[in-house]
Parts: structure tokens; sequence; C-alpha cells
């Protein structure tokens, strides 16, 4: 059900989950969504173990992948409690101050996510273009500093999209469209001049993902251009395997992404399911992917990953 609000700031959000659907027929629905979870959780959880285990992955590379392992944790962190809530115990509501914090922390993680892909679109280059220099130019310091200023960017840029919401009045219903807080959900409940709210966000995302988005295409163009100067038809296909896994992770992460900001944005008379549908796709596929494409693809990490299973050590 809707409630009216009569206060400027609402003490609470109402959460839906699949629209059309009664609370019996939810708790269905909940388990491929906490199959996801637990493979996201797993995958994730076993890539970091085996990383830090295996001295032969202690590269840049698999550091950059530590990263998005630990991303894509954090990312299945914000949503889940209220996720699992609403789908097993129907937990409806969120409070204010709460859904702000998830909605903030959900789109840091977000362009963390988009800042890692870059920042592993530039490793790959690095490693073809430069196989020579690679170790010398991503050395620890420099992967722990890149660390930093990608978290540094996304906590920044972030930090005034819950002020700017605190700041406008609810007088209207107050039902989110998830599970989960999303800055254009929440801000379209307001009953108020959102402008600004609009124009920030735009710069956000342009800022972030679209640059991040630049940068991945002009590092691929870069990259194809050093594989076209290999010559040999072997040494192309060799150099190009390698990067396979990332381009299926910036594809599922950025595809959903951008149709999802679509949607919010242009697509109100689509149907409810839709924009759920999306919302979903973005915020628990790529977690639950990103690990069984990695383990897919790289060799070394199906050894480390079968030398774990099978209890024994890697040689020194």
């Amino acid at each position: 059900a809707i409630v009216l609000l009569s206060s400027e700031l609402p003490s609470a959000f109402l959460m839906t989950g699949i629209p059309g659907m009664g609370s019996s027929r939810q708790g269905l629905v909940s388990i491929p969504f906490c199959f996801l979870y637990l493979v996201a959780l797993l995958g994730n959880c076993t890539i970091l173990f085996i990383i830090r285990r295996t001295p032969s992955l202690h590269e840049p590379m698999y550091y950059f992948l530590s990263m998005l392992a630990a991303v894509d944790l954090a990312l299945v962190g914000c949503t889940l409690p209220t996720t699992l809530g609403l789908f097993w115990f129907d937990i409806r509501s969120i409070g204010f101050d709460a859904c702000l914090a998830q909605m903030y922390f959900i789109h840091i993680v977000s362009v963390l996510e988009s800042s890692v892909l870059l920042a592993m679109a530039f490793d790959r280059f690095v490693a073809i273009s430069h196989p020579l220099r690679y170790k010398a130019i991503l050395t620890k310091a420099t992967i722990l500093k890149t660390g930093l200023a990608i978290l540094g960017r996304a906590t920044v840029s972030l930090l005034p999209l819950p002020f700017l919401l605190k700041r406008l009045a609810y007088h209207g219903n107050n039902q989110l469209s998830h599970p989960f807080c999303f800055h254009p959900d929440v801000m379209n409940l307001a009953c108020a001049d959102i402008s600004v709210n609009v124009l920030y966000g735009l710069i956000v995302i342009l800022s972030t993902a679209g640059v991040d988005s630049v940068f991945i295409v002009l590092s691929y163009l870069l990259i194809i251009r050093t594989v076209v100067k290999l010559g040999a038809q072997g040494n192309c296909c060799k150099a190009l395997n390698t990067c396979v896994s990332h381009i299926c992770a910036v594809l599922i992460f950025f595809i959903p992404m951008i149709g999802l900001s679509i949607i919010h944005r242009y697509g109100r008379d689509l149907p409810p399911h839709v924009n759920t549908a999306v919302a979903y796709v973005y915020l628990m596929v790529p977690p639950a992917l990103n690990p069984i494409i990695y383990s897919a693809k790289s060799k070394k990490i199906r050894k480390a990953l079968s030398r774990l299973l099978l209890w024994k050590k890697e040689p020194l």
C-alpha cells in the first residue's frame, strides 16, 4: 500500500519486490536470488583466497582482479539484507536515513567497479604494449595508489547526494521501485524542484562511468593497434585471449547500467517489470558472473583452484 506523508522528510520508505506478485509467490522468487547471492559470495571469496594463497598470482593483473572481487562483495553486501528481508520476511519498510546510507554505498560501489574495470583495461594495455616493462610500471606501490585514488574519487564525488535529497520535501507516496534505494528512485518521490539533483546526478555519471567507459574503449583501440603490429596470427590471438575475461566483465557491468539509467530518465511508460529486471541484472549478475568468467578463462586461476580443492600447496 502507498502511504501518504504529512511531514517534509519521511520517516521511512516502502520497498517493492516483483511487481504484481503476492507475498507467497515472492518467497518462491527468492530462490534464484539466493542462488545468485550464494554464487557471488562463494565465487568472489574464493578468488580472493586463492590469489592471496598462491604466490604465482601475486602479479598486477591478479591484484586488480582482487580489487574487482572485493568491490563485488561490497555490492552484494549493500543489497542482500533488504532484498532477502523483503522476500523472506516481507520487511518492506526502510528508514529514511538508512535508505540514504544504502543508496550512497550502492552508488559508491558502482563507481568503484567502473574505475577498477578501467584500471584493469590499463593493465591489459601495459601488459600487451610494454611486456618487458610491465612489472616495473605497475609496481605494488602504484597499484596501491591507484586503489586509493579510485576509492577517494568515488567517496568524494557522491558525498553530496544524500544532502541534496535531504533538502527536498516529500509529501506524496513513499513507495520505492526496488528492494533497495537508488538515487533516481528516491529523487522522483520528492514533491519539489529536483533539477539540481538531476544535474548533479548527470555530472557524476558522466565524470565517472562516462569517462571510464571512454578510456576503456581507448585502451582497447591501442591494444588492437599493438596486436596488429605483432603480425603473426598466433601472437595476435594469444594477446587478445588475455583480454576476453575483462571484455566480458565490462559488458555485463556497463550494458545494464546504461539501460537502467535510460529507463529511470525516459522509460516511465514502460512496464514496471522491465525496470525491476534491469535493476536486478545490474546489481546481482556481475558479482555472480565475474568469478566464473575469470576462473574459466585464466589457466593460472584454474590450476590454483584445483590445488585448493585437492588441498595441495603450490611448490616454491
